[in-house]
């Protein structure tokens, strides 16, 4: 006869989400952003992170991978974005510290802004980097 051993413990999971202050203030620039990006930004939804966490989001990128990115308004008005930085997931959809997508906000929210003006946006792919061109 064989006698198993139990340990009955309750582990209690550490949340790994961490909130970034950013300058976004435009919605409609972050989800032009996300949709260069293949993501789609989805109004009061649950954020994805480890485990069985969740955080939620007044909007919420989903990403094809395992977490998402909450996105929530701060005292300053401007938005935070939260996630769970855990094994590069988030890294590897977003850029290291959200690098592509802010830069991606940076170029449309630009862009909506020269266009309301009736200025010209010319667009040009340089290595990792954006640059724009924008005219009377």
């Amino acid at each position: 006869m064989s006698l198993l051993r139990s340990t009955n413990s309750i582990q209690s999971l550490m949340s790994h989400f961490t909130t970034i202050k950013t300058q976004i203030r435009d919605v409609e620039a972050l989800r032009a952003a996300c949709s260069e990006l293949g993501l789609e930004l989805i109004q009061n939804a649950e954020a994805r992170g480890y485990y069985t966490q969740t955080t939620k989001g007044e909007y919420v990128i989903r990403l094809k991978g395992p977490y998402d990115v909450a996105v929530n308004r701060q005292a300053d008005g401007t938005y935070g974005l939260t996630t769970d930085w855990y094994n590069n997931h988030v890294e590897a959809e977003v850029g290291v510290n959200y690098g592509k997508l802010i830069q991606l906000y940076g170029v449309n929210k630009a862009t909506i802004e020269a266009r309301k003006k009736g200025w010209t946006v010319q667009r040009k792919q340089v290595g990792d980097k954006i640059k724009l061109t924008i005219g009377v």
